[in-house]
């Protein structure tokens, strides 16, 4: 990493991580991906979101979460208020395995480390995992999706709160309104400790990616 200011913002430092992320090799998605996709979103944002990998379309334009998974995403994040510039949207991994398979535990591991560095630069209060893969990478790996959705969960002074993979919903129409609940019960989480005047207050349109 190039050397940073001597007190760098959380602008500056997600910049660098981006650009950095963008040369990452080390692990082989690199020969298969068309860029890598960092994450976008508010630097300074109270509420992050973190998937599993980037698809076809996120990893043709560098964005997190813009084919249909992400306009669900969008949706549910406009039943309760917030605009995808209140957040940041990440991903466990940066790069799109080869015909959108599971990632594997290498590659996890070799990717995991920029995610932590982003959530460090971010500092957000609340991490909402989405789908099985985020959920056990980053609160437990013995979790099972179905049963923990929409429970928050403390580790490390951070709030977590697994919630389905927004794509779920696009394969199971069934999960549709279960989701909009779960993403309630983060408005209302947010609500009872105080957090949620804040959640939207730094929406102002800046984005890192």
């Amino acid at each position: 990493m190039s050397a940073l200011p001597a007190d760098p913002t959380p602008e500056v430092r997600l910049a660098e991580l981006g650009r950095v992320i963008g040369l990452c090799r080390n692990c082989d998605l690199v020969l298969g991906r068309t860029q890598a996709v960092p994450g976008e979103g508010h630097p300074r944002a109270m509420i992050m979101f973190v998937g599993e990998a980037p698809g076809e379309t996120e990893d043709r334009t560098g964005r997190p979460f813009v084919g249909a998974a992400g306009q669900f995403l969008e949706e549910m994040l406009g039943d309760i208020g917030l605009r995808r510039t209140d957040v940041f949207i990440a991903n466990i991994n940066k790069c799109r395995p080869p015909g959108n398979r599971d990632p594997q535990p290498d590659e996890i591991e070799a990717c995991v480390p920029w995610l932590h560095a982003q959530i460090a630069t971010i500092a957000p209060k609340v991490i909402c995992t989405l789908g099985r893969f985020a959920m056990n990478t980053l609160i437990d790996p013995y979790l099972q999706i179905s049963k923990a959705h929409g429970q928050p969960v403390e580790r490390h002074g951070r709030l977590y709160i697994p919630l389905f993979h927004p794509a779920a919903a696009l394969h199971n129409q069934h999960l549709r309104d279960p989701q909009l609940a779960d993403m309630r019960k983060v408005r209302d989480i947010l609500q009872q400790r105080g957090w949620w005047s804040d959640a939207s207050c730094c929406g102002d349109g800046a984005t890192t990616n």
